[in-house]
C-alpha cells in the first residue's frame, strides 16, 4: 500500500492504492492529515464520496482511512472520495474540501473463460494437414496491464493426432487426414491458461465438436455379383422383371447412382434407376419368346452421378454384376404366318370357288389344332384348313373389295384367339354390255333434208377396264338394209345420227325406231342392241324440233293432269261406296216392325244388343217364354201384310217343357240362318208367345189355325181406336189377296 503526496495550501492530497480480495473485516488504507493540525484535538476529519461510510470509514481525530469490505478490482477498480477538516471549536472548515482516489490493485483471481460456447465446426473428410477448422477465444477478467495475470496460452487436451491448436491464437487445424466412413465426428477439448501457461496460473477449458462432411471418395458396389430373374413370354414391353441394388458408403448427393447395361447382345432389356431408393429396375425392352430363346444373360454396371475431378481416381473402374433372365413359357394365342392377307378372285365365279388360304399355328410346345372362322360375312366361308371359299356369286360392280376378319382359335384353349385381316379383291370380267348413257328423246322434222344431224349419242359400261373404255357404234343389220337414218362413229365414244333421206310424214309414220349396236373393247368384246326412238314432228315454219319438244312436254303435263283427275274420281267412288255400305248396314239394324212404338196387346220382346254366342245366357230371360200353353203349330208364311218385316210367327198353345223349348229355339235359329231378310244379330229375335189367363182371350193372329184365305179381320173394327192401325193393315191385306 502506498500513497502519492501533494501539498496544496497546507492540505495533503493523496492517492491511495489498496490490494483487492483482502480477507479482513477492516484494514487500514492510509491517513489524511492537515498541515494546520497541531494535534490539539480540535480538528475533525470527515469523508464523503464513493463508498464513504459503507466501504470506507475515517477516524475523525487522526484522519486514518479503513476499508470495512473486501474489494474486487473486477467489480470496481478505483473510488473517488472527498475529505474535509472541521475546527470543532468554531464549527468552520479549516481548509477547503479536497478530493482523492483510492485505487484497487489487481491480483490473479480470475480464470480464463470461453465466451462463444458451444463450439461446432464442419470440415470435409480427407482434408489435408494444416486445413483451418475453427478459432476459439478465451477472456480473462484480470487486469492485462498487471503482469501476466491476463496473458493466456491455448493447448489441446483431447483431439490428437488429428487436430492441433496454435497456442497464442486459439486456431485449430487438421494435423492428419480423416475418413468420414470410419468416424464422422470428433470431440476436441481446448485449455486456456493465464500467466502464459506457467505453473500457478489459472485455466479454463472448452469442447469443440468437429464434424466431417462427406466427399465422394467411395464408388457404389453391388451387393450381389449374380442375380437370377424370370419373365413370362406374355409380358408386354416395359414390364419390370426385377431389381438390383448397389451400396455406396457416401451419403447425400455423393451416393446418387446410375445403373446401366454394360453387355446385352440381345438388346431385349434395359435398366432404369429409382432415384428415391437408388435401386436399379430391370425392364423388358422387347417381347421375349420362349420358343425362340428361353434364357438371357446381361451384365449391368453402376456409377455415381456426381464425381469431382480431383476424386476421379476413386471411380476409375465401376462395379458390375451379372444378371441371368429365365423366360417362362405362357399359353399364347395362335400366330398367323402373315400380318394380313390379300386375295383376288374373278367376279362371276360359281358358289364354292376357291379364294385363298390362311394359316396360323400354336407357338406353344403342345401345338394345339386351330379352328378358323370368318366374322361378319355371309359371302365367304372357311374350313379348318384355313381355305376360304365363296358362298355366293360375287359381282364386282356391286362391291370390288371385301374386308374380312378371320379368327384362329386353339381347340385346347378356346380363350386363345387371334385375328387377322383378309382383303379380297374381286377382279373384273367383261360381263356387262355397253348401253346408252341416258334416255334419248329424238325428234326429226317432216321437211328435214338428207344428211342432217338429229342426235348425238354416247354409251356407258359398268365393267372396269384396264385401259380406257372404247365404244363402237353400228346400225343393226335391218337398219343397214332399209333405214331412214344412218350413224357415224366419232371415235371418241360418241356417235351422231343423220337422216338418210329427205322428208318424213307425221301422219304415215309418227314414230320411227332405230336399232343401234354398241360394242366395247373388253376381252371378249360384248355388244348390245339399243333402240333409239325418233318422233316425227311438224316443225312449222321455224324448222326447229324445239317446238316439238315443248309440245311433248305440255302433252305429258296434260296426261299427268288427266291421270290425277282420274285418281281423284276413283277415290271419291271408293269412299262413296264405303259410306253407302255403312248406311245400309245401319239401316238393317233397325227393327223389322216400325209399329213397335205403338201399344199392342201381344207380349213381344225386343233385344237390340249383340249376343255373346251360344253360351250367352244373359242376353234374354228365357223364363219369359214359358207358359202353360206349349202346343205349337208351324204356320205357313203369310203373304201381303202378314209377311211385311216379319219372321215365321209361332203360337204356343200347350204348356212347355225343356225339350219343347229347346226344339223351339233351334227352329228359330234355323229360320234366322236361312231367312235372307233376318237381321245379322243372333240375339235379336221376336218370340210370339202370348201369355195365358186374359179374359178377352187371344187377340193375336198367331193362334189362328185358319188359312190366310179364310181369315176375316172385320171384327177388329169393333175393338175401338186402339186397334185401328191393325184393322187397316190386315183388312187391306185380305182385300188385296182376294
Amino acid at each position: 500500500m502506498g500513497s502519492h503526496l501533494r501539498v496544496r495550501r497546507g492540505w495533503e492530497w493523496k492517492q491511495f492504492i489498496v490490494q483487492e480480495e483482502i480477507n479482513m473485516t477492516e484494514y487500514f488504507i492510509g491517513q489524511l492529515k492537515s498541515d494546520l493540525d497541531n494535534e490539539n484535538n480540535s480538528f475533525q476529519y470527515k469523508l464523503s464520496g464513493d463508498g464513504a461510510g459503507s466501504i470506507f470509514k475515517i477516524d475523525g481525530k487522526t484522519g486514518d482511512i479503513y476499508a470495512v469490505q473486501k474489494l474486487d478490482r473486477e467489480e470496481r477498480s478505483f473510488y473517488t472520495l472527498r475529505a474535509q477538516v472541521i475546527d470543532t471549536s468554531t464549527g468552520r472548515a479549516v481548509e477547503p474540501e479536497s478530493e482523492f482516489i483510492i485505487r484497487v490493485s489487481d491480483i490473479n483471481d480470475n480464470e480464463p473463460k470461453f465466451l462463444d460456447e458451444p463450439y461446432e465446426a464442419i470440415v470435409p473428410e480427407m482434408s489435408p494437414e494444416g486445413t483451418f477448422v475453427i478459432q476459439v477465444t478465451a477472456w480473462d477478467a484480470d487486469d492485462p496491464s498487471s503482469g501476466n495475470n491476463a496473458r493466456l496460452l491455448y493447448s489441446l487436451l483431447q483431439g490428437q493426432p488429428y487436430f492441433s491448436i496454435e497456442p497464442t491464437t486459439g486456431v485449430i487445424r487438421i494435423s492428419s487426414e480423416m475418413d468420414r466412413e470410419l468416424e464422422d465426428q470428433y470431440w476436441v477439448i481446448i485449455q486456456a491458461k493465464d500467466w502464459i501457461g506457467q505453473p500457478g496460473g489459472l485455466s479454463g477449458t472448452t469442447s469443440v465438436l468437429i464434424k466431417l462432411s462427406d466427399v465422394n471418395d467411395n464408388k457404389p458396389i453391388f451387393k450381389e455379383s449374380f442375380y437370377r430373374l424370370t419373365v413370362s413370354e406374355s409380358a408386354p414391353t416395359g414390364t419390370s422383371i426385377g431389381k438390383i441394388m448397389a451400396f455406396d458408403n457416401d451419403i447425400g448427393e455423393n451416393a446418387e447412382m446410375d445403373y446401366s447395361i454394360e453387355e446385352d447382345n440381345s438388346q431385349m432389356f434395359d435398366i432404369i434407376t429409382n432415384n428415391e431408393t437408388q435401386e436399379g429396375i430391370v425392364i423388358l425392352k422387347k417381347k421375349v419368346d420362349f420358343e425362340l430363346q428361353n434364357h438371357f444373360g446381361i451384365r449391368a454396371k453402376v456409377k455415381n452421378l456426381h464425381v469431382d475431378e480431383q476424386l476421379l481416381s476413386y471411380h476409375s473402374r465401376p462395379s458390375t454384376t451379372f444378371i441371368k433372365v429365365q423366360v417362362e413359357d405362357a399359353d399364347e394365342p395362335p400366330v398367323f404366318v402373315f400380318p394380313y392377307y390379300v386375295f383376288e378372285i374373278l367376279e362371276g365365279n360359281p358358289h364354292g370357288s376357291f379364294v385363298g388360304n390362311v394359316s396360323a399355328t400354336d407357338p406353344d410346345h403342345r401345338n394345339s389344332p386351330i379352328r378358323y372362322a370368318i366374322t361378319r360375312s355371309k359371302l365367304f366361308n372357311i374350313d379348318d384348313n384355313g381355305t376360304i371359299i365363296t358362298t355366293n356369286v360375287l359381282d364386282r360392280e356391286i362391291s370390288a373389295w371385301f374386308n374380312l376378319s378371320v379368327t384362329a382359335t386353339e381347340k385346347y384353349n378356346l380363350q386363345q384367339v387371334s385375328e387377322v385381316p383378309v382383303y379380297v379383291h374381286v377382279l373384273n370380267i367383261n360381263d356387262h354390255a355397253p348401253e346408252f348413257s341416258e334416255y334419248y328423246e329424238t325428234y326429226v322434222c317432216e321437211n328435214t333434208d338428207f344428211g342432217q344431224v338429229i342426235q348425238t349419242i354416247s354409251a356407258v359400261d359398268r365393267d372396269e377396264s384396264v385401259e380406257d373404255h372404247r365404244f363402237y357404234f353400228h346400225p343393226s343389220v335391218e337398219d343397214t338394209m332399209n333405214s331412214s337414218f344412218t350413224i357415224i362413229d366419232n371415235q371418241d365414244n360418241t356417235a351422231v345420227i343423220l337422216t338418210n333421206r329427205t322428208g318424213f310424214s307425221l301422219q304415215e309414220e309418227p314414230v320411227i325406231y332405230m336399232s343401234i349396236l354398241i360394242a366395247d373393247n373388253g376381252i371378249p368384246s360384248l355388244t348390245s342392241t339399243n333402240t333409239l326412238t325418233i318422233f316425227v314432228c311438224d316443225c312449222g315454219d321455224s324448222g326447229s324440233t324445239q317446238a316439238c319438244s315443248n309440245r311433248e312436254f305440255m302433252l305429258s303435263m296434260g296426261l299427268r293432269t288427266e291421270v290425277i283427275v282420274a285418281i281423284l274420281i276413283c277415290s271419291m267412288m271408293i269412299f262413296g261406296f264405303i259410306f253407302l255400305t255403312l248406311g245400309l248396314k245401319q239401316r238393317r239394324t233397325q227393327t223389322l216392325f216400325p209399329e213397335k212404338r205403338e201399344e199392342f196387346g201381344e207380349n213381344i220382346f225386343r233385344y237390340d244388343d249383340e249376343g255373346g254366342g251360344e253360351e250367352d245366357t244373359e242376353a234374354f230371360d228365357i223364363a219369359e217364354l214359358r207358359g202353360r200353353a206349349v202346343v205349337r203349330g208351324h204356320k205357313a208364311r203369310r203373304n201381303a201384310a202378314a209377311e211385311i218385316r216379319s219372321v215365321y210367327r209361332q203360337s204356343l198353345q200347350v204348356g212347355p217343357d225343356s225339350a219343347i223349348f229347346r226344339t223351339f229355339i233351334l227352329e228359330k235359329l234355323e229360320e234366322a240362318n236361312t231367312d235372307p231378310c233376318a237381321p245379322p244379330f243372333d240375339s235379336l229375335q221376336t218370340y210370339a208367345f202370348e201369355g195365358t189367363g186374359s179374359l178377352a182371350g187371344s187377340l193375336s193372329s198367331l193362334g189362328s189355325e185358319i188359312s190366310d184365305q179364310d181369315e176375316n179381320f172385320d171384327y177388329l173394327n169393333e175393338l175401338g181406336p186402339r186397334f185401328k192401325r191393325l184393322t187397316c193393315m190386315f183388312g187391306s191385306a185380305v182385300q188385296s189377296h182376294h
